[in-house]
Formats: structure tokens, sequence, C-alpha cells
């Protein structure tokens, strides 16, 4: 129908010039490339060259974020740029100024490209904000650039013997799926320098040490040899977070089960709730770096250091457990030996017996010397003097002597507490030493 027309001579409607449809000029471009690499006389299921020797394509990345590490899971995830460069004659175009053409995903989808994958990859994506971020640029010459930004969750098998002292190495694998080494042979494009990271990768807890590349031949028993990449990167762990969480307030907490040496073996209220606590406090920091670390079956690093703290905590509460079970049992042959000693009724001063010669049978100057029978400093000496009165009679001595003497019974349990004060910070610095020239 005509909408605007102009009536001629003969009749007939004739469209106004000015109102003809403009062509659509993305549509005839659009076309004209598609005809100008010919893609429909081609068959690009094909890969280039088939039945020829394989084809070279070469590959770079650069990575853009590694985003975390996780010991739970052993795997990490990492963003990068992939980019693919081989060489399709049939994409040859001629063109005056050797300029290339830049197409987005939708050509990807017409033509062959190598059907990468990521080897032990748990997740991986193609971004598609705002579009998917997929570049294919073609040269006159039909060599191609094929580029996309995925983000890829692989795993990464780690030794934590060492944990948290240690360095890890992780690798990401690249490799075709379907084509082997006889129709496709990967390389890195430019060796070592195919890797390139950005100096804004940091991790909370590990230092990025080293990025480096590999190739190897992989087998598979049904398929056949194919031509596999790898990305290594080293990361050691930072210490210091885990020197104030964990260490810190373990080597704290055998430092306080020391303090009970010093507290009176008769201030059970005190030494007792100590004891506990400290004990109870080293079990919720072991329970606490466990939950957050996978289950293996091997001893970590930190295990030793915690488990060797929670002994020398634990042991603090048996020291005790033992002075007060010697103090127990020192008393109780104490009072044996009263029933068995003469009544000392009417005995006006003991201090006086102790240095009368007649009585005890020693000077003032052997009261020193042989009155100390390893008793106790506090509230010993009268007890002291009952024994040298009860010695000086030949008919209690023998009974004395049937018991094995009265020196030979008694147990100094200051003793345990004095050495227990050398021995257990000697021992754990000791223990601090080898620990940390082994792992350091």
């Amino acid at each position: 129908h005509c909408i605007t027309v102009r009536i001629g001579v003969s009749g007939r409607c004739k469209v106004d010039p000015i109102y003809k449809r403009s062509p659509d000029m993305t549509k005839s471009l659009m076309t004209k490339s598609e005809q100008l690499l010919r893609i429909d006389d081609h068959d690009f299921t094909m890969r280039p060259a088939f039945g020829g020797p394989p084809i070279p394509v070469g590959v770079d990345v650069q990575v853009e974020s590694l985003d975390t590490i996780s010991e739970v899971d052993m795997d990490f995830t990492m963003t990068l740029y992939l980019r693919h460069y081989w060489k399709d004659e049939r994409l040859s175009f001629p063109s005056n100024n050797n300029q290339s053409m830049t197409f987005d995903s939708r050509l990807v989808k017409k033509i062959w490209v190598p059907d990468m994958f990521f080897v032990h990859s748990k997740r991986s994506f193609i971004h598609d904000t705002t579009t998917d971020n997929v570049m294919l640029r073609v040269y006159p010459d039909g060599n191609v650039l094929y580029s996309l930004r995925v983000t890829v969750t692989a795993m990464c098998n780690m030794d934590l013997s060492r944990f948290p002292l240690d360095t890890q190495t992780c690798s990401l694998e690249i490799e075709s799926y379907a084509y082997t080494d006889d129709d496709l042979m990967l390389y890195w494009k430019k060796g070592n320098e195919s890797l390139n990271t950005d100096d804004r990768i940091s991790l909370s807890q590990f230092l990025i040490q080293k990025f480096h590349t590999t190739t190897k031949l992989a087998f598979y028993s049904s398929t056949g040899w194919y031509n596999r990449l790898y990305i290594h990167f080293t990361l050691r762990r930072h210490i210091f977070f885990f020197l104030l969480q964990t260490y810190f307030p373990a080597t704290l907490m055998v430092m306080l089960s020391w303090v009970s040496f010093w507290i009176d073996r008769r201030a059970v209220p005190a030494r007792v709730p100590l004891g506990i606590t400290t004990v109870l406090t080293m079990s919720t920091i072991i329970t606490g770096v466990n939950a957050s670390m996978p289950r293996v079956s091997y001893i970590k690093a930190v295990d030793i250091y915690l488990w060797v703290s929670f002994v020398f905590v634990f042991l603090s509460v048996i020291e005790y457990a033992a002075v007060n079970y010697l103090s127990t049992v020192q008393e109780r042959k104490e009072r044996k030996l009263r029933e068995r000693l003469p009544c000392t009724c009417g005995i006006g001063n003991p201090d006086e017996m102790m240095i009368d010669p007649q009585i005890t049978g020693y000077g003032s100057t052997d009261v020193n010397i042989t009155g100390n029978y390893g008793l106790p400093e506090n509230g010993g000496r009268q007890e002291r003097i009952l024994a040298q009165v009860a010695l000086n009679d030949p008919q209690i001595t023998g009974q004395v002597k049937a018991s094995r003497g009265y020196v030979n019974i008694w147990i100094d349990t200051h003793a345990i507490d004095k050495y227990s004060r050398v021995v257990f910070p000697g021992a754990y610095i000791l223990f601090n030493i080898i620990y940390w020239s082994i792992y350091l």
C-alpha cells in the first residue's frame, strides 16, 4: 500500500523518494564480515589442517587475583585471563592495511576454538557481566587470538605437617579435553614469561613467593597422550597471626601453671583451681585450632607445641597431687611415732631441753648440726625436740630403729616444689629451643 502517493498521468501511485527505507548498515556489515571470513564455506567442526601435523596452540596467562586458599577443602580460587594463539587459514581474509578484526562470543560459537579445560578443577565459570567476557581477534593471515576471563577453583594437595610454619606449592593445570598430542600441541607462547601477575595480588595468610610454568605430557590409558600446561605458585604462610592467637597464649598458660610452685602446699583452694583453669584453657586452645583445620591423619607442628604445653600444664597439677599425697603420708607417720614416744607431760620448756646436754645428749652446737632431719622450717621444732628425747632413751630408740628410724620416715615435701621451680622452666625452654630450631 502507498502511504504517501502522487497521482501521475497513468493513474499509478508513486512512492516519494524521501520515504524510501534506509538500509540496515549493522546487518550489512555483519553479513560482510562473515562473508569476508567465509565462515559458511568451511566446516569448522574439524580442527585446522585436519589430517596433517598437530596444530600448535600457544597459551599465555595473566593472573588477575588469587582469592582464597582453603586448608579445610584443600583448594584455591584464582581469576585469570586465559589467551590462546593459533593459525587457522580458513579465517584468512584480504586486507590492504593488515588490520585485524575483533569479535565477541557470538562468533566464537561459529568457528573452531581449542577445547581447553582445567584439570582437577572443582568449579569454574566464564564471567558474563555485562556480557560474556570473551574476545576473538582475527588477523588477515589467519592468526587468531582467543581470550577469556575465567575464575576457577582447583584442588591443591597441601602437606600440613609443618603447619603453621609451612610453605605450600599449588598448581593450575590446563589441558585439551578431546585432542591428543597428535592433533594439538599446547605450549607456553613465551616460555616462563607467558605468565604475568598483577602486582596488587596479596593474601591475608600467605606471602606469594614465586610463580612459574612447566609443560608435561599426561597419559590416559583409554585415549592416549595429552599436552598439559602447569602454573605453579609457591606460598609461605605468615606466622605472626598464629604467634598471637596460638603460641603466645599457650606459652602464657604454661608459665601460669608454674605459679603454683610458689604457693604454700596447704593452700589447697589456691593451687587446685589454678591447675584446673590452666588445663581447661589449654584444652580450649587445642580445640579451637583443630576446629579450623582438616582432619588429617598425621601430626602437625602446631599439634606438637600445643600438646607438649598441655603435658607441662598437666604435670604441674600432678606435681601438687604428689606434694599433697606425700604430706598426708608424712603426717600419718608422725602421728604413729608420737604414739610410741613416752608422755612428755611435765616438760616445762622444750627449748631448755634442747640445750641441756644431760637431757638430750646433744650440745648447743650439736643441735644445729644434727637437729635438722629434713624437717620443715615452720611448725616442726617441738616435734624435733621430742624426737631427740626419744632417741636418748635406749628402749624407745630400739623401737624407732625397728621402724627404720625417725630420720628416714620424714620426707621434705618442700623440696619437690623447689626442684619444680627449676626443672619445669628449664625443660620448657629446652623444648622451645629444639622446636623453633627445627621448624623455622
